[in-house]
Parts: C-alpha cells; sequence; structure tokens
C-alpha cells in the first residue's frame, strides 16, 4: 500500500513538473515569438497611418482607426520603387538560373565523375568557404571595373553564379544515391548528363528546390555587391533603392510611405518563407544526411 502511494506521489510530481516545464517553454516562446513579430507589425501599423496621422502622435500607438493605403501609392510615384523591384526580379531570376546550372554540374562531378586529384580539389575548394566574402569584394570589384562592367546586370550576376556551400550541399545529396543506379545506367548506354537529368535530379528534387529558394531569397536581400558595382539608379536593386530613398528628403520626411515602400519589398520574401518552409527544411535535412 505505501509503495502505491509513493508510486502516485511520484507520478503526481511527475505530472506537476512536465506542466510547469511546458508552461515555462510556451511562456518563452511567446515572448521571443513577440519580440520577433513586433518589428514587422510596427512597420506594417505605421504603413498604414496618414501622414498628419503619424506626426501628430507625442506618444506612439499600437493601432489605429483610420488605416489608408495611400502611402503604398506615394511610394510608387513619388520614386522609382517599380524599376528597383524589376530590376531585383531581373537579378533574381537570371542569377538563380545561371547558379543551378553551375552547382549541379560542379556537384555531379565531385559526386559522380572520377578524375585524377578529385578528392584534393574537393578539399581545396572546400576550404574556400573558411575565407570572408569581405576578402573577395575587393578583387571581384576590381576585376568587374576591368572589364567595364559596372552599372550592369552582368556585373551585378556573374559573382553570385556560384557558391562553394550550395556545391557541397548537393554533392552530399547525390553521393546518397546507391551508385548501382550510376553503373546500371552506364551499362544501358545513359550518358552522363541523361542520368543526371533523368535519375539524380528527381530524385534530390527537395535539395534542389531548398537551394533555389535560398539563393532566391539571398539575392533579393543583396545589398553590398551591388552597392559597390552601381551608382545609377536605373540598376538599383531594392536593398540599394530603400536606403537610397531613406538618404533623400522623402525618405526621411515621409516615414509612414518609406514603410510601406519597405513592406511592398518585404512581402514576396515573407510569402515565398510562409508557402515552402517545410520544403526548405526538408532539403536542409536531406542534403545534411549521410546513408
Amino acid at each position: 500500500m505505501n509503495d502505491l502511494n509513493d508510486f502516485k506521489r511520484t507520478e503526481h510530481t511527475a505530472r506537476i513538473r512536465e506542466t510547469v516545464r511546458r508552461i515555462v517553454t510556451y511562456t518563452m516562446l511567446t515572448v521571443w515569438g513577440i519580440m520577433v513579430l513586433f518589428p514587422f507589425y510596427w512597420m506594417l501599423l505605421t504603413s498604414v497611418k496618414s501622414y498628419g496621422a503619424y506626426n501628430s502622435e507625442y506618444i506612439p500607438k499600437l493601432f489605429t482607426l483610420s488605416p489608408t493605403l495611400a502611402n503604398y501609392l506615394e511610394a510608387f510615384t513619388a520614386v522609382p520603387l517599380a524599376r528597383y523591384l524589376l530590376n531585383t526580379l531581373i537579378f533574381t531570376v537570371v542569377t538563380t538560373a545561371l547558379m543551378l546550372v553551375v552547382t549541379v554540374l560542379a556537384a555531379f562531378a565531385f559526386a559522380r565523375l572520377n578524375f585524377p586529384g578529385k578528392e584534393v580539389a574537393f578539399t581545396a575548394f572546400l576550404s574556400l568557404m573558411m575565407i570572408p566574402s569581405e576578402l573577395v569584394v575587393i578583387t571581384n570589384f576590381v576585376t568587374i571595373t576591368d572589364l567595364n562592367l559596372r552599372n550592369t546586370f552582368t556585373g551585378l550576376i556573374l559573382p553570385s553564379v556560384t557558391s562553394v556551400f550550395y556545391i557541397y550541399l548537393l554533392r552530399e545529396n547525390f553521393a546518397q544515391v546507391p551508385d548501382e543506379l550510376y553503373y546500371a545506367a552506364k551499362v544501358d548506354g545513359t550518358s552522363d548528363l541523361r542520368y543526371l537529368r533523368r535519375v539524380l535530379l528527381p530524385i534530390c528534387k527537395p535539395t534542389l528546390f531548398t537551394v533555389t529558394i535560398l539563393k532566391v531569397i539571398e539575392c533579393w536581400n543583396s545589398y553590398v555587391w551591388p552597392r559597390l558595382i552601381t551608382d545609377d539608379a536605373s540598376y538599383f536593386l531594392v536593398s540599394n533603392g530603400i536606403q537610397a530613398i531613406r538618404e533623400s528628403g522623402f525618405g526621411r520626411e515621409n516615414i509612414p510611405a518609406m514603410m510601406a515602400a519597405v513592406v511592398a519589398i518585404s512581402i514576396p520574401l515573407i510569402v515565398v518563407f510562409l508557402l515552402f518552409r517545410g520544403k526548405i527544411m526538408e532539403g536542409i535535412a536531406r542534403g545534411g544526411t549521410k546513408g
């Protein structure tokens, strides 16, 4: 009888501890979530406040009873925001497409082809990940300038068409496919490119999807390189365009319209991430799992 009572007390204590642990965990997650999401909420709230209402608030309000979309209209008419969005779309699509071609072929070569010094070359290639990207910017800037490619889409795109990390991720994913499939395809007379297109790419589609989405996000948020290589507003991307707007009188004076511009360029990435976050995590997990 005493053993039964002790067991019940132990079980009751365990339930209390588990309940307390869950309460603490969810409380911390809630606080963290509010801290992360509040800047986005404040940005969206400010973008729908009128210019007069915003300037009349001595103490900022956490809501508005008279939202307006006039700031979005002004953001697209007072500055060439649509041009910045178009430039970014062109840059993102072309860069991502070229990057996929380069990284897929490089990853396939390291994963399936046999050539002298392959492991040494791959090790040396991976060592490039240890070099800070800031060190390469100077070399790229001098090269692009010498080629007279400043203020061109070619100059914007060329330094971004490859990625050591994405090649490594795809190479590890390709290496998980059994060698027997490759040897069987070669016996049937299948070329390497046909095997890559018909076998590897369909099997590794989640990782390819992840690489594509991550590259799109990277291109859309690109700032340092476009800032260095372009001083012509006709080639500004959204990140540089927003910086130019902020530095101008328009961005400093009309904060609600400035926030409307920021919301306009943020929404595409937020939607893409929310729609495909599951596939992104699945692809990363597959790329980092052996066997």
